[in-house]
Order: structure tokens, then C-alpha cells, then sequence
């Protein structure tokens, strides 16, 4: 519970900031290869100060259909709970599903912790990746007699070597030097991924891949990847799934979204404090994902593609994602185009979606980002010619 507590005193901290300019923090240091780095509570983002946070709403009210990242959902959920002009309904069936989804029109809005890949892009030049928040992963294991305030430290390449099976015990030599003074039991790991087409795989092959030689070339990344031939991965679709793994298999390991850290907490589980691109052991926190974030804020494109995984900095935290809304840019009517526009509009505002977003581990866009690509990319919503 003081975990959790400290967590969303963190991110409380994000959505009470409003008034300051731009996108402020202060760095927070984390110890190199600590097993129990310790995140800092301090200011991060500001939510974002844009107009029209309370939309006019039409008459008789449109309804728009979601689906997609099970990261997203629970937000999606109280968004559809909380927004006053539009019936939302929701479907938590994992990134890839939302992105083919809105591609083929079955839903207005394709929910994805990955954005479309240029191959896809390219096909379907009709589709808009518009960013709404910032969001990462856990690394959960479950390891009986551990602490639940130790926090493990794991680089790509261990957890790499562990997925293909190469590293089979947890008290291998490759994890124990990455956590002196901590008593690893000689018990086989049993890893977790995500057999659904998932954001959150998109986000973990992605770290795996851009850190470790041998995943990059054999297995690489994406919202479904062919996994390593070994006999101790299991599978589970949506976080749920995953957590219910986890939850149920001890010695296992996986990757969750923050978006879950209640459960994550009330099941006992641990999170790892991953070692980041400067060999610094960095906790997943709002100040550490914004510190990843702020890697490139001056580098996204105006199509809004961009992923920050592994980002430069000290403190940046390694598995960090822009989180996006899929949608066709020219909806099957003008009243469809107007209240999609409008509620993508209130779901950044800070007034409006952005102030749920705490609840759920989720760091609203800072204004520079807002105003200048995702406002962008709602505008270029429209109905038929």
C-alpha cells in the first residue's frame, strides 16, 4: 500500500502543477545497479492548458466505438463514464486488434501503445496516429520469499537471455552480479509474454531488441513477434492474462503495464528497476518516464510516430511509450468527424481526460507536445468530401 501511495502522490503532483510553463522537472538521481533504487517525488509534467475543454455538445448524442490496448482501457473506461457528449464503448482486445480494427473501419478509434509501422502507413495512407498520453511497462516477477520493497535490477540482455532460455535459473550468475547481497533461490524462471498483438509486447521487444545483438537479429520487434523455442514460456492474453500468469506461477517473470500497478501490488508481485541506456538502474515513475520523454520532445515529426524506448539520460526510465489513438482521417459522416474531434480534444485537456490520467500511472502530454502535434492531428479529422 505505501507503494502504491507514493506512486500516485507522484502523479498527483503532475496534475496539480498547472500554470507552469512548458514541461518542468526536476532530475531525479538513481543509484547505478542498486537492487532498491528509490524514485524521487518530485514536479513532472504539466497537463495541458488547451481551449474547448467543455465541448458543446451534439444533439441526439453519437456514439464511437473504441478498441485496442488493454494499457488503455482502464482510462478508455472512466473517460466513458466521465465524457458528456458522445456514448463511448469500449473493448480491451490488445493494440495490434485496435490498429487493424481502425484500419478496417469497425471502430471509430483504434487504442495502441505502438503506432502504425511504415509498411502499415503506407498501405493505409488514410490513417491518423495521433499521441494522447505517455505510459510504460513493469518488469514483474514473482519470486516467493523476496521483499516486495526489493527491487530487482535486470538489464536487456539478461532479461534477452532469459526469454531465449539461455539463462535458466534465478540465481544465475548474469542476474546475481546484477543484484549483490540479494539470495536468489536455484529455481528455473518461467517467462511471461503476452500472446495476444500487444503494445506492451511492441514496447518490450523493442527495449530486448535495441540492447541485445541476438534479439535484434532473430527475433526483433513488433506487436506480435515469433518468441524463442522454450519450453518455460507461457502466454497470457491481455495484462490480465499476463498478471493471472504471474499471479499463479512462481519463479515467473513478465512484462505489465503501470496502467495495472494495483493489482500488481495487491497480488504480492515485485517490479524491476531496469538498467537504462547510461548503465544507470532506473524505477519506473512519473519522473522517470518524463525524463525518457523529454529525450525527444523537439524531435517528434508531425505525423506524430515517434518511440522513445531506451532513451539518452541518466534518469530516464527504458520502456517508455507515447500512447496513441488510431483513427481514419475522414470519418463516414461530418457529425461522426465532429464528435470524435471533440472528444479527442477533451481527452488531452486538463480539464478534461487528462485529469483521470493519474489513476492510472499515466502522465498526461505536456502543452508543447499537445498544441503542437496532437491539436494538429485531431484537426485533420473530416467528414466525407
Amino acid at each position: 500500500m505505501e507503494r502504491k501511495n507514493l506512486y500516485l502522490a507522484i502523479v498527483i503532483v503532475v496534475i496539480l502543477a498547472i500554470g507552469i510553463v512548458g514541461w518542468g522537472y526536476y532530475a531525479a538521481k538513481s543509484p547505478a545497479h542498486s537492487p532498491a533504487p528509490t524514485p524521487t517525488p518530485t514536479p513532472t509534467p504539466t497537463p495541458t492548458p488547451t481551449s474547448n475543454q467543455t465541448p458543446t455538445c451534439s444533439t441526439p448524442k453519437v456514439t464511437l466505438t473504441e478498441s485496442g490496448s488493454t494499457l488503455l482501457y482502464p482510462l478508455f473506461n472512466e473517460w466513458a463514464s466521465k465524457y458528456p457528449c458522445a456514448n463511448i464503448i469500449t473493448q480491451a482486445t490488445g493494440s495490434g486488434t485496435g490498429i487493424s480494427s481502425a484500419i478496417a473501419g469497425t471502430v471509430n478509434i483504434g487504442a495502441s501503445d505502438a503506432f502504425m509501422t511504415d509498411a502499415q502507413l503506407s498501405a493505409h495512407p488514410d490513417m491518423l496516429n495521433i499521441p494522447i498520453a505517455i505510459s510504460s511497462q513493469y518488469v514483474v516477477y514473482n519470486v516467493p520469499g523476496l521483499n516486495q520493497s526489493v527491487h530487482l535490477v535486470f538489464s536487456g540482455p539478461v532479461l534477452a537471455a532469459i526469454y531465449n532460455g539461455s539463462i535458466k535459473y534465478w540465481d544465475d550468475p548474469a542476474i546475481t552480479a546484477l543484484n549483490p547481497g540479494v539470495k536468489l533461490p536455484h529455481q528455473l524462471i518461467v517467462p511471461v509474454y503476452r500472446s495476444d498483438g500487444s503494445g506492451d509486447t511492441n514496447m518490450f521487444t523493442l527495449f530486448l531488441s535495441s540492447t541485445d545483438q541476438w534479439w535484434n537479429k532473430t527475433v526483433g520487434y513488433g506487436t506480435n513477434v515469433n518468441w524463442p523455442s522454450n519450453p518455460q514460456l507461457r502466454g497470457g492474453v491481455g495484462n490480465s492474462g499476463v498478471l493471472q500468469v504471474l499471479s499463479t506461477t512462481p519463479y515467473s517473470i513478465g512484462y505489465v503495464a503501470t496502467s495495472y500497478t494495483d493489482q500488481i501490488n495487491s497480488a504480492g508481485l515485485g517490479y524491476a528497476a531496469l538498467v537504462n541506456r547510461a548503465g544507470k538502474a532506473v524505477l519506473p515513475s512519473v519522473q522517470t518516464v518524463a525524463n525518457a520523454a523529454s529525450q525527444y520532445l523537439d524531435k517528434i515529426p508531425p505525423d506524430g510516430r515517434i518511440a522513445i524506448v531506451n532513451a539518452p539520460g541518466a534518469d530516464s526510465y527504458p520502456i517508455a511509450t507515447f500512447e496513441y489513438v488510431i483513427v481514419k482521417k475522414v470519418q463516414p459522416s461530418s457529425e461522426l468527424a465532429t464528435a470524435l474531434k471533440q472528444f479527442l480534444t477533451w481527452a488531452v485537456s486538463q480539464d478534461g481526460g487528462a485529469k483521470y490520467m493519474a489513476k492510472y500511472y499515466i502522465v498526461p502530454l505536456p502543452p508543447s507536445v499537445v498544441n503542437g502535434v496532437t491539436i494538429p492531428l485531431i484537426n485533420q479529422i473530416s467528414g466525407p468530401s
